[in-house]
């Protein structure tokens, strides 16, 4: 008896698993098809384009509103001045602009940003760095604390590791300007890479993005379904972050963004995906800084869950619209559903049981992400859109292999355990150059790793019980578990290896001070 009901018990978790993996993989499939749909339809009704045939040249101040510029940075010196220079080029009036530099830097940034800030002061640009002594509220606290000096009606915000075009607000400030953009709150524009050909790593993120952006938030947009602020390359509506609805920047989760754009359209405003207007970044280059990335977005995505959960369910929205939300804010969930069927799995040949049954959404919903993927580069690169598609599976062990830090992050802010806002290093690598491994911002191995490696193992395990088994249907499921997280540890642990003698220097008394010194004399 107590066998049975250990068979049955493991049975249902892993149905839970596999049908959960099945609802994300439908998801994707739908939002595939509402994007394939989307494209044949007429665009959205309110465009730049037409929007702007309201307004005049740039030079011409009267004609647009003022704007500020949000530069939340921390301790990013190799980016900082590629950052404000960016911005400091926006082809906008100069009396209509002005760019906050939001510094709780504790190295050289703050010299460097201060440098660059005089250098077009002197050129008739309003850059202006306001420099926090502590983090209070992370980037959350910055952005607000910010608001208190800002001008205007129109805030855009760009994270540190991007530098946007020159007609980045020409292109954007007019959507709100239509005469049915009233209630817009915010505009998202769309990411590109500065450095998508650096490296595997950097090719697989970037399908990533493509695809989040191209499909995901293009197809949500399209049938008003509720999409997120990515937290840069990005306006908003003053009226609406200050709105007494919607609550202002909040620093409860590490994904304000997330939060803020939730809240505002729970209120009643509404958000517009410009996917024509692309805004270039920087990938991280390094592995470990790919997964510290992931870890934040993960925890403050399921916070946000969390959090307003409730409030989407007693919000006034439909059942689709409330369903796709969930599914949405809960798209890290996918991580412990992974990890569930990978510890489940072996346990179950061991009891006798059938594993692979649930595994036959794999025939038809789990095409959704790899069409969704295919969908993207051929929209954005249909010349050589399959040799791109082509780092699909490399995507996938990366999945496979971060999907225990992630789960980490889920039950940590399903918990509501809270944290400190860890950044993303950014080393200005861009297009094949570059090298993160000398810089004092290379990440260092955490423990975790030792867990990886023991997954991995287990993984290993597993593929031979199943093929001792005979249940050969199994094997490429758990290989898979294992080449992820066999990469994941072992890239990790030559990342942390060569990146030693970098990090050992940057702690230096002396080395903070020399190395801000004679950045800012060679700018």
């Amino acid at each position: 008896m107590p066998h049975t009901l250990l068979l049955i018990g493991m049975q249902v978790l892993y149905m839970i698993g596999a049908l959960g993996l099945a609802a994300y993989g439908m998801q994707a499939l739908l939002l595939t098809i509402v994007k394939i749909r989307a494209d044949r339809i007429s665009k959205d009704p309110v465009s730049p384009t037409l929007a702007a045939t309201a307004l005049s040249s740039p030079r011409d101040c009267s004609a647009w509103p003022a704007v500020t510029v949000q530069l939340p940075v921390y301790n990013e010196v190799h980016v900082v001045g590629r950052l404000i220079d960016a911005c400091a080029k926006l082809d906008y009036p100069p009396s209509r602009l002005l760019i906050q530099v939001l510094d709780d830097s504790t190295d050289g940034t703050t010299a460097l940003a201060e440098s660059r800030a005089v250098f077009w002061q002197r050129r008739g640009v309003d850059v202006q760095v306001l420099h926090r002594s502590d983090r209070t509220g992370f980037k959350a606290g910055a952005l607000k604390q910010g608001m208190s000096a800002a001008s205007g009606e129109f805030i855009a915000v760009f994270d540190a590791d991007f530098a946007p075009l020159p007609d980045f607000l020409q292109r954007t400030i007019p959507t709100f300007l239509n005469e049915n953009g009233n209630d817009i709150g915010f505009v998202q524009t769309r990411w590109t890479h500065l450095n998508d050909g650096f490296s595997p790593l950097t090719r697989a993120q970037a399908l990533a993005l493509d695809g989040h952006f191209v499909v995901e938030q293009a197809a949500r947009h399209s049938i008003a379904m509720p999409f997120g602020f990515n937290g840069s390359a990005g306006v908003w509506r003053r009226a609406c972050i200050e709105n007494d609805a919607v609550g202002g920047w909040q620093d409860d989760t590490l994904c304000e963004d997330l939060d803020l754009s939730y809240r505002a359209q729970l209120a009643g405003w509404r958000g517009v995906y410009l996917d024509e207007v692309e805004a270039p970044a920087e990938l991280p280059p390094q592995l470990l800084a790919f997964k510290r990335q992931q870890f934040r977005w993960a925890k403050g995505s399921v916070a946000t869950l969390r959090k307003l959960g409730a409030s989407v369910w007693s919000g006034g929205w439909s059942m689709p619209k409330r369903t796709a939300a969930y599914l949405h804010l809960g798209g890290y969930l996918i991580h412990p559903l992974l990890l569930l069927l990978l510890l489940v799995t072996p346990l179950l040949m061991l009891y006798g049981g059938q594993p692979y049954w649930p595994l036959a959404y794999l025939s038809l919903v789990s095409i959704g992400p790899p069409a969704l993927y295919a969908l993207a580069q051929r929209r954005l690169h249909p010349q050589n859109w399959l040799r791109r598609w082509a780092y699909l599976p490399l995507l996938m062990l990366l999945g496979m292999g971060l999907s225990l830090s992630n789960s980490v992050a889920a039950v940590q802010a399903l918990l509501g355990r809270t944290g400190p806002f860890l950044r993303t290093p950014k080393f200005r690598v861009e297009g094949q150059s570059g090298a993160w491994r000398h810089s004092g911002y290379a990440l260092a191995l955490e423990p975790l790793v030792v867990a990886e490696i023991f997954l991995a193992l287990y993984a290993g395990v597993s593929c031979y019980i199943a093929a001792v088994n005979g249940q050969w249907w199994n094997l490429p499921f758990l290989a898979f578990y294992f080449c992820g997280y066999a990469l994941v540890a072992g890239v990790g642990l030559h990342e942390a290896r060569i990146g030693r003698p970098a990090r050992s220097q940057s702690e230096k008394p002396h080395a903070r001070l020399f190395r801000a010194r004679n950045l800012v004399k060679f700018q």
